[in-house]
């Protein structure tokens, strides 16, 4: 496994480069979700490719207070997983060769979207976010870079770096890997007791409720479509006496009504609840974002969307979301 281990950016430019290389970006302790990650940069690559994997903990992206000390660092396991998923090396360079002089005094801002959501949640940790994947995508100089949907608003940020300052990379996005029960896999569920890891459940089960309730929504919409007098037709089965038909009918015809904020309720619904479990869920952001800037969506929103949750569980803090999709047919 040692063959696998690069120190340097010296020994990193002498590896020979077979056909296409990927990389896959990482701050070491690796779980199933980063072996993902690198069996898709594996098959993206092909068969005569590379892929190289580097694990890196950057203090540019910890701020005051965050669990830069504490981040867990477990190279040997590391180094088992990446070979076991396909990785032909592993650069595990220390700060200093990363950052020769120092902090640098040259950064990437994120801009706009990186003070949102996340960014405004951790002041600066999307500049050094991006600082250090522009340094390790000019080291590791290659055609593809993976990384998970899980970070979308990081992966929204790259991309919008790789396209604003012209790197001569593909960024591809590899769907959230979660455990059987649905909370999405984090190097920090380890940090979780058996009570805090049940209180977290809510993070998934609040986005999947949201996603129900689209889903729901918009087959009533299908029908209010197909049936575009609902309205009067449930004033008439009213008069009736058909209550229970009427109260469908009218919700037929309200479907295509506030499908944001119907789909936000749903999830903020399951996230109230768990914070009165004990131990309690404390809410950072719930947020239903235009993937483009991450800026919230309104109610007229069509196209593609991202439901994102953040929020602390003990002393942990946990991040989820998932793509929506809002339109006619949703």
């Amino acid at each position: 496994m040692t063959d696998l281990l690069l120190h340097t950016a010296q020994e990193l430019y002498k590896l020979p480069r077979t056909g296409r290389r990927a990389v896959v970006m990482t701050m070491g302790a690796l779980h199933e979700g980063h072996a993902t990650l690198i069996r898709t940069a594996r098959e993206e690559a092909g068969p005569q490719g590379q892929v190289v994997v580097t694990v890196f903990v950057n203090p540019l992206q910890f701020g005051a207070g965050e669990d830069l000390d504490r981040y867990p660092r477990t190279l040997d396991a590391d180094l088992a997983i990446a070979e076991e998923a396909g990785a032909d090396a592993v650069f595990a360079p220390a700060v200093d060769e990363v950052y020769p002089g120092g902090d640098p005094q040259v950064r990437i801002s994120a801009g706009p979207m990186g003070e949102r959501l996340e960014g405004a949640t951790r002041p600066g940790h999307f500049d050094g976010m991006l600082t250090v994947v522009a340094k390790l995508l000019h080291l590791t100089r290659p055609d593809l870079a993976l990384f998970g949907q899980k970070d979308a608003q990081q992966l929204a940020l790259i991309r919008r770096m790789v396209t604003d300052l012209n790197f001569p990379v593909g960024v591809v996005g590899v769907p959230t890997v979660r455990e059987e029960d649905g909370l999405a896999l984090s190097s920090r569920n380890r940090y979780l007791s058996a009570a805090e890891r049940h209180t977290a459940l809510a993070l998934s089960r609040a986005l999947f409720a949201g996603r129900d309730r689209l889903a729901a929504q918009a087959a009533l919409r299908a029908r209010a479509e197909a049936s575009p007098a609902s309205d009067e037709r449930a004033t008439a089965l009213a008069r009736l006496g058909e209550i229970r038909a009427s109260a469908d009918a009218h919700a037929v015809s309200a479907a295509g009504a506030g499908l944001p904020d119907a789909v936000r309720a749903a999830a903020l619904h399951i996230l109230d609840e768990a914070g009165r479990h004990e131990p309690p869920l404390v809410l950072d952001y719930l947020a239903l974002v235009d993937p483009l800037d991450f800026t919230e969506t309104g109610q007229d929103f069509t196209g593609q969307a991202v439901l994102a949750v953040a929020a602390k569980v003990g002393s942990t803090r946990l991040i989820d979301n998932i793509p929506l999709e809002f339109g006619a047919h949703s």
